[in-house]
Protein backbone atom coordinates (compact mmCIF):
# COMPACT_ATOMS: atom_id res chain seq x y z
CA UNK A 1 0.00 0.00 0.00
CA UNK A 2 1.46 3.17 -0.95
CA UNK A 3 4.40 2.24 -1.65
CA UNK A 4 4.74 3.88 -5.23
CA UNK A 5 4.17 7.05 -3.97
CA UNK A 6 7.19 6.68 -1.65
CA UNK A 7 9.35 6.27 -4.60
CA UNK A 8 12.49 9.04 -4.12
CA UNK A 9 11.68 10.96 -7.30
CA UNK A 10 7.77 11.02 -6.64
CA UNK A 11 8.75 12.49 -3.18
CA UNK A 12 11.00 14.61 -4.92
CA UNK A 13 8.35 16.15 -7.07
CA UNK A 14 5.55 16.32 -3.87
CA UNK A 15 7.86 18.37 -2.32
CA UNK A 16 9.06 20.27 -5.34
CA UNK A 17 5.23 20.86 -5.76
CA UNK A 18 3.80 22.04 -2.39
CA UNK A 19 3.27 25.66 -3.09
CA UNK A 20 1.60 24.72 -7.02
CA UNK A 21 -1.64 25.42 -8.25
CA UNK A 22 -3.11 22.23 -7.29
CA UNK A 23 -6.41 22.85 -10.04
CA UNK A 24 -3.48 23.60 -12.61
CA UNK A 25 -1.31 20.47 -11.25
CA UNK A 26 -4.36 17.89 -11.54
CA UNK A 27 -4.98 18.97 -15.20
CA UNK A 28 -1.15 18.13 -15.84
CA UNK A 29 0.02 14.60 -16.81
CA UNK A 30 1.86 12.62 -14.33
CA UNK A 31 5.26 12.19 -15.00
CA UNK A 32 5.22 8.42 -13.39
CA UNK A 33 3.00 6.13 -14.73
CA UNK A 34 2.75 4.24 -11.94
CA UNK A 35 1.44 7.05 -9.88
CA UNK A 36 -1.73 9.06 -10.61
CA UNK A 37 -1.63 13.35 -10.74
CA UNK A 38 -5.25 12.90 -8.26
CA UNK A 39 -2.75 10.65 -5.75
CA UNK A 40 0.17 12.84 -6.29
CA UNK A 41 -2.27 16.13 -5.42
CA UNK A 42 -3.71 14.49 -2.23
CA UNK A 43 0.24 13.69 -0.72
CA UNK A 44 0.17 17.71 -1.52
CA UNK A 45 -3.04 19.11 0.48
CA UNK A 46 -2.15 15.98 3.25
CA UNK A 47 1.19 17.90 3.66
CA UNK A 48 -0.50 21.24 3.51
CA UNK A 49 -2.65 20.21 5.88
CA UNK A 50 0.08 18.66 8.06
CA UNK A 51 1.76 21.93 8.32
CA UNK A 52 -1.12 23.88 10.45
CA UNK A 53 -2.76 20.70 12.07
CA UNK A 54 -0.66 17.78 12.97
CA UNK A 55 3.48 18.71 11.99
CA UNK A 56 4.29 15.87 13.54
CA UNK A 57 3.80 13.99 10.99
CA UNK A 58 6.02 16.11 8.05
CA UNK A 59 8.18 13.16 8.09
CA UNK A 60 10.02 10.83 5.51
CA UNK A 61 7.40 7.57 4.91
CA UNK A 62 4.39 9.16 5.77
CA UNK A 63 1.23 8.71 3.71
CA UNK A 64 -1.78 10.65 3.55
CA UNK A 65 -5.31 9.86 3.10
CA UNK A 66 -7.92 12.13 1.05
CA UNK A 67 -8.54 15.26 2.55
CA UNK A 68 -12.26 14.38 4.21
CA UNK A 69 -10.02 12.20 6.40
CA UNK A 70 -7.79 15.27 7.33
CA UNK A 71 -10.70 17.36 7.36
CA UNK A 72 -12.25 15.09 10.12
CA UNK A 73 -9.57 14.43 12.19
CA UNK A 74 -8.66 16.38 15.53
CA UNK A 75 -5.34 18.99 15.57
CA UNK A 76 -1.97 17.95 17.25
CA UNK A 77 -2.60 20.41 20.10
CA UNK A 78 -6.17 19.28 21.16
CA UNK A 79 -5.21 15.77 20.69
CA UNK A 80 -2.04 16.43 22.94
CA UNK A 81 -4.23 18.00 25.58
CA UNK A 82 -6.56 15.75 26.16
CA UNK A 83 -3.60 12.69 26.08
CA UNK A 84 -2.50 14.29 29.46
CA UNK A 85 -5.96 13.57 30.94
CA UNK A 86 -5.86 9.95 30.06
CA UNK A 87 -3.88 6.44 31.33
CA UNK A 88 -4.09 3.22 31.47
CA UNK A 89 -3.25 -0.42 30.92
CA UNK A 90 -5.46 -1.08 27.87
CA UNK A 91 -7.21 1.78 25.16
CA UNK A 92 -9.56 1.34 22.22
CA UNK A 93 -10.43 4.08 19.58
CA UNK A 94 -13.62 2.49 18.18
CA UNK A 95 -13.76 5.38 15.43
CA UNK A 96 -9.53 5.97 14.19
CA UNK A 97 -9.84 7.67 11.32
CA UNK A 98 -6.39 9.02 10.33
CA UNK A 99 -5.51 7.91 14.06
CA UNK A 100 -3.99 11.77 15.46
CA UNK A 101 -6.06 11.15 18.56
CA UNK A 102 -5.40 7.66 18.93
CA UNK A 103 -1.94 8.59 18.53
CA UNK A 104 -1.81 11.18 20.96
CA UNK A 105 -4.42 9.53 23.56
CA UNK A 106 -2.84 6.09 23.69
CA UNK A 107 0.72 7.05 24.61
CA UNK A 108 -0.19 6.50 28.33
CA UNK A 109 -1.26 2.88 27.76
CA UNK A 110 0.34 -0.57 27.30
CA UNK A 111 -2.02 -2.11 24.93
CA UNK A 112 -3.24 -0.08 22.02
CA UNK A 113 -6.80 -1.04 19.71
CA UNK A 114 -7.64 1.07 16.53
CA UNK A 115 -10.99 -0.22 15.03
CA UNK A 116 -11.78 1.68 11.79
CA UNK A 117 -14.25 0.50 8.95
CA UNK A 118 -12.43 2.19 5.97
CA UNK A 119 -10.18 -0.82 5.08
CA UNK A 120 -7.42 1.29 3.11
CA UNK A 121 -7.68 4.07 5.43
CA UNK A 122 -6.49 2.07 8.76
CA UNK A 123 -3.95 0.61 6.19
CA UNK A 124 -2.23 4.08 5.88
CA UNK A 125 -2.73 4.72 9.56
CA UNK A 126 -0.75 1.36 10.51
CA UNK A 127 2.05 2.62 7.88
CA UNK A 128 2.72 5.62 9.16
CA UNK A 129 2.55 4.34 13.05
CA UNK A 130 5.16 1.66 11.64
CA UNK A 131 7.08 4.39 10.24
CA UNK A 132 6.98 6.14 13.58
CA UNK A 133 7.95 3.27 15.78
CA UNK A 134 4.68 2.72 17.20
CA UNK A 135 3.15 0.05 18.10
CA UNK A 136 -1.09 -1.43 18.19
CA UNK A 137 -3.85 -3.60 17.28
CA UNK A 138 -5.57 -2.52 14.26
CA UNK A 139 -8.94 -3.75 13.26
CA UNK A 140 -10.61 -3.33 10.33
CA UNK A 141 -14.46 -4.02 11.06
CA UNK A 142 -17.60 -1.80 11.87
CA UNK A 143 -18.01 -0.62 15.18
CA UNK A 144 -21.05 -2.17 15.27
CA UNK A 145 -19.41 -5.60 14.41
CA UNK A 146 -16.79 -5.06 16.45
CA UNK A 147 -19.29 -4.67 19.83
CA UNK A 148 -21.37 -7.44 19.12
CA UNK A 149 -17.78 -9.81 18.72
CA UNK A 150 -15.90 -8.21 21.52
CA UNK A 151 -15.29 -9.93 25.15
CA UNK A 152 -12.64 -7.69 26.42
CA UNK A 153 -12.68 -5.22 28.99
CA UNK A 154 -10.89 -1.89 27.78
CA UNK A 155 -9.32 0.99 30.73
CA UNK A 156 -10.64 3.64 28.25
CA UNK A 157 -13.13 3.38 25.44
CA UNK A 158 -12.49 6.68 22.69
CA UNK A 159 -15.30 7.97 20.01
CA UNK A 160 -15.30 10.51 17.59
CA UNK A 161 -18.73 9.85 15.93
CA UNK A 162 -19.06 11.32 12.50
CA UNK A 163 -21.09 14.34 12.68
CA UNK A 164 -22.89 14.08 8.89
CA UNK A 165 -25.79 12.51 7.99
CA UNK A 166 -25.86 10.50 4.46
CA UNK A 167 -26.55 13.81 2.52
CA UNK A 168 -23.24 14.89 4.03
CA UNK A 169 -25.34 17.34 6.48
CA UNK A 170 -24.07 18.35 9.85
CA UNK A 171 -25.77 16.90 12.36
CA UNK A 172 -25.39 17.71 16.38
CA UNK A 173 -27.68 15.44 18.27
CA UNK A 174 -26.36 12.27 19.85
CA UNK A 175 -28.90 10.20 17.82
CA UNK A 176 -27.94 11.68 14.94
CA UNK A 177 -24.63 10.72 15.03
CA UNK A 178 -22.51 7.24 14.03
CA UNK A 179 -22.66 5.85 15.97
CA UNK A 180 -25.33 6.46 18.02
CA UNK A 181 -24.26 7.49 21.64
CA UNK A 182 -28.06 6.72 23.09
CA UNK A 183 -27.80 3.60 21.64
CA UNK A 184 -25.02 2.33 22.55
CA UNK A 185 -23.70 4.30 25.63
CA UNK A 186 -25.29 1.02 27.90
CA UNK A 187 -22.76 -1.32 26.16
CA UNK A 188 -19.87 0.65 25.97
CA UNK A 189 -19.93 1.07 29.73
CA UNK A 190 -20.73 -2.26 29.73
CA UNK A 191 -16.91 -3.15 28.53
CA UNK A 192 -14.80 0.07 30.54
CA UNK A 193 -15.41 2.22 33.06
CA UNK A 194 -14.25 5.18 31.63
CA UNK A 195 -15.80 6.21 27.91
CA UNK A 196 -14.27 9.61 26.34
CA UNK A 197 -16.20 11.17 23.56
CA UNK A 198 -15.71 13.85 21.24
CA UNK A 199 -18.44 16.22 20.07
CA UNK A 200 -19.18 18.90 18.12
CA UNK A 201 -18.48 22.49 19.66
CA UNK A 202 -21.72 23.66 18.93
CA UNK A 203 -23.49 20.91 21.51
CA UNK A 204 -25.42 22.22 23.99
CA UNK A 205 -24.26 21.21 27.36
CA UNK A 206 -27.53 21.01 29.26
CA UNK A 207 -29.25 18.66 26.31
CA UNK A 208 -25.79 16.43 27.34
CA UNK A 209 -26.66 16.32 30.50
CA UNK A 210 -30.08 15.59 30.01
CA UNK A 211 -29.58 12.84 27.79
CA UNK A 212 -26.32 11.34 29.56
CA UNK A 213 -27.00 10.16 32.66
CA UNK A 214 -23.30 8.88 33.24
CA UNK A 215 -21.43 12.10 32.42
CA UNK A 216 -18.43 12.87 35.32
CA UNK A 217 -16.54 15.19 33.36
CA UNK A 218 -16.91 18.09 30.32
CA UNK A 219 -13.68 19.64 28.62
CA UNK A 220 -14.25 22.48 26.54
CA UNK A 221 -11.50 22.56 24.67
CA UNK A 222 -10.51 25.88 22.08
CA UNK A 223 -7.44 26.75 20.42
CA UNK A 224 -6.31 30.27 19.84
CA UNK A 225 -9.49 30.93 21.22
CA UNK A 226 -11.57 28.92 18.40
CA UNK A 227 -13.84 26.25 20.60
CA UNK A 228 -12.79 23.03 18.42
CA UNK A 229 -14.26 20.52 20.56
CA UNK A 230 -16.41 19.35 23.29
CA UNK A 231 -15.30 15.96 25.03
CA UNK A 232 -17.24 14.53 27.49
CA UNK A 233 -16.45 11.31 29.92
CA UNK A 234 -18.58 8.59 30.58
CA UNK A 235 -18.41 6.71 33.90
CA UNK A 236 -20.11 3.45 35.86
CA UNK A 237 -19.20 5.54 39.23
CA UNK A 238 -21.92 7.55 40.51
CA UNK A 239 -20.79 10.79 41.38
CA UNK A 240 -23.22 13.79 41.98
CA UNK A 241 -21.44 16.48 40.67
CA UNK A 242 -19.82 17.02 36.96
CA UNK A 243 -16.73 18.56 36.41
CA UNK A 244 -16.40 21.59 33.17
CA UNK A 245 -13.45 22.70 32.52
CA UNK A 246 -12.40 25.05 30.01
CA UNK A 247 -9.09 25.54 28.23
CA UNK A 248 -8.29 27.58 26.06
CA UNK A 249 -4.71 26.13 24.23
CA UNK A 250 -1.77 28.54 23.00
CA UNK A 251 -3.18 31.52 24.73
CA UNK A 252 -1.27 32.00 27.80
CA UNK A 253 -4.63 32.18 29.38
CA UNK A 254 -5.38 30.28 32.52
CA UNK A 255 -8.13 27.68 32.31
CA UNK A 256 -11.59 27.44 34.14
CA UNK A 257 -12.77 24.42 36.11
CA UNK A 258 -16.38 24.26 37.89
CA UNK A 259 -19.33 22.46 38.72
CA UNK A 260 -21.94 21.80 36.23
CA UNK A 261 -24.89 24.05 37.68
CA UNK A 262 -22.76 26.66 39.58
CA UNK A 263 -24.04 29.21 37.09
CA UNK A 264 -28.08 28.64 38.39
CA UNK A 265 -27.46 29.82 41.61
CA UNK A 266 -24.45 32.26 40.70
CA UNK A 267 -25.47 36.20 40.87
CA UNK A 268 -23.58 39.09 39.24
CA UNK A 269 -23.26 42.63 40.47
CA UNK A 270 -23.62 45.54 37.94
CA UNK A 271 -21.33 48.85 37.37
CA UNK A 272 -20.46 51.30 34.93
CA UNK A 273 -16.74 50.94 33.34
CA UNK A 274 -13.69 51.04 35.87
CA UNK A 275 -10.52 51.03 35.33
CA UNK A 276 -10.31 47.50 33.80
CA UNK A 277 -11.89 45.74 31.19
CA UNK A 278 -12.55 41.66 31.39
CA UNK A 279 -13.79 39.93 28.10
CA UNK A 280 -13.75 35.99 28.39
CA UNK A 281 -12.26 33.72 26.25
CA UNK A 282 -14.76 31.60 24.21
CA UNK A 283 -14.22 28.31 25.57
CA UNK A 284 -16.03 30.03 28.62
CA UNK A 285 -18.87 32.00 26.82
CA UNK A 286 -19.43 28.41 25.13
CA UNK A 287 -20.20 27.02 29.32
CA UNK A 288 -22.79 30.08 29.39
CA UNK A 289 -21.19 30.96 32.90
CA UNK A 290 -21.99 34.41 32.43
CA UNK A 291 -22.80 34.97 36.32
CA UNK A 292 -20.40 32.13 38.11
CA UNK A 293 -17.35 34.02 35.98
CA UNK A 294 -18.94 37.67 37.51
CA UNK A 295 -18.86 35.64 41.35
CA UNK A 296 -15.53 33.98 41.13
CA UNK A 297 -13.69 36.86 40.30
CA UNK A 298 -14.92 39.47 42.56
CA UNK A 299 -16.02 41.51 38.61
CA UNK A 300 -18.88 43.22 37.81
CA UNK A 301 -21.15 43.54 34.96
CA UNK A 302 -21.79 46.00 32.02
CA UNK A 303 -24.98 44.64 31.43
CA UNK A 304 -26.93 41.65 31.48
CA UNK A 305 -26.56 40.38 27.86
CA UNK A 306 -23.00 42.58 27.61
CA UNK A 307 -20.43 39.82 28.96
CA UNK A 308 -18.12 42.06 29.61
CA UNK A 309 -16.77 43.10 33.59
CA UNK A 310 -14.86 45.26 35.10
CA UNK A 311 -13.01 46.39 38.25
CA UNK A 312 -11.11 49.02 39.78
CA UNK A 313 -8.28 46.68 40.59
CA UNK A 314 -6.72 43.57 38.24
CA UNK A 315 -7.67 40.35 38.95
CA UNK A 316 -4.87 37.98 37.32
CA UNK A 317 -6.00 34.69 36.18
CA UNK A 318 -9.05 35.89 34.73
CA UNK A 319 -9.39 33.20 31.32
CA UNK A 320 -9.39 35.85 28.86
CA UNK A 321 -8.13 39.07 27.87
CA UNK A 322 -7.80 42.05 30.46
CA UNK A 323 -7.73 45.58 29.22
CA UNK A 324 -6.92 48.58 30.73
CA UNK A 325 -9.69 51.31 28.69
CA UNK A 326 -11.43 54.54 29.25
CA UNK A 327 -15.02 55.49 27.97
CA UNK A 328 -14.22 57.77 24.84
CA UNK A 329 -17.00 59.80 22.88
CA UNK A 330 -17.52 59.17 19.44
CA UNK A 331 -16.55 62.54 18.58
CA UNK A 332 -12.89 61.82 19.84
CA UNK A 333 -12.69 59.03 17.26
CA UNK A 334 -10.38 60.33 14.49
CA UNK A 335 -10.54 58.65 11.19
CA UNK A 336 -8.09 56.52 9.61
CA UNK A 337 -7.07 55.20 13.49
CA UNK A 338 -6.34 51.95 13.50
CA UNK A 339 -7.87 49.64 16.19
CA UNK A 340 -9.26 46.22 17.12
CA UNK A 341 -13.16 46.78 16.66
CA UNK A 342 -15.38 44.66 19.05
CA UNK A 343 -18.89 45.10 18.89
CA UNK A 344 -21.58 43.02 20.98
CA UNK A 345 -25.09 44.01 22.38
CA UNK A 346 -24.80 47.25 19.98
CA UNK A 347 -26.22 48.00 16.95
CA UNK A 348 -23.75 48.41 14.72
CA UNK A 349 -21.26 45.34 13.54
CA UNK A 350 -17.47 46.02 13.30
CA UNK A 351 -17.58 46.26 9.77
CA UNK A 352 -19.89 48.89 10.18
CA UNK A 353 -18.40 51.00 12.45
CA UNK A 354 -15.33 50.92 10.48
CA UNK A 355 -16.93 52.19 7.73
CA UNK A 356 -18.84 54.65 9.58
CA UNK A 357 -15.55 56.22 11.40
CA UNK A 358 -13.67 55.67 9.05
CA UNK A 359 -11.21 53.42 10.71
CA UNK A 360 -8.13 50.89 9.69
CA UNK A 361 -8.60 47.57 11.67
CA UNK A 362 -5.59 46.18 13.49
CA UNK A 363 -3.02 47.60 15.27
CA UNK A 364 -2.21 47.55 19.42
CA UNK A 365 -5.37 49.05 20.48
CA UNK A 366 -8.77 48.23 21.02
CA UNK A 367 -12.40 49.63 20.60
CA UNK A 368 -15.73 48.17 22.28
CA UNK A 369 -18.71 49.06 20.90
CA UNK A 370 -21.18 48.08 23.36
CA UNK A 371 -23.80 48.96 26.51
CA UNK A 372 -23.99 48.80 30.08
CA UNK A 373 -27.11 49.72 31.93
CA UNK A 374 -27.16 53.27 31.45
CA UNK A 375 -26.96 52.69 27.63
CA UNK A 376 -24.43 52.64 24.85
CA UNK A 377 -21.15 53.35 25.21
CA UNK A 378 -17.65 53.25 23.37
CA UNK A 379 -14.55 52.12 25.19
CA UNK A 380 -11.01 52.70 24.37
CA UNK A 381 -7.74 50.95 25.40
CA UNK A 382 -5.30 53.02 27.49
Amino acid sequence: MGNKLLNKEVQNYINANLNADLHALLMKKSPFPEVSMQEIVQQIKGKQVAERKFPFLLKKGIIFPPQLNLEQSSSEKTALYKSKILKGSTFIDLTSGFGIDAYYLSQNFDHVNLVEQNTELLEIVEHNWNTLGRQANFISKKLEDFLNQNQERFDVIYLDPARRDQQKNKVFLLEDLSPDILEIQETLLSISNQVVIKLSPLIDLKYLVSVLPGISRIEIIALKNDVKEVVIFLSNENKEEIICSCVNLESGESGFTFIFGEEERAESEYSEPEKYIYIPNNSVLKAGIFNLISQKFGLKKLHPNSHFYTSGEKKEDFPGRILEMEPVDSKNIKKKEQFNIISKNYPLKPEEIKKKYGLKDGGDHYLIFTQSKKGKIILKSV
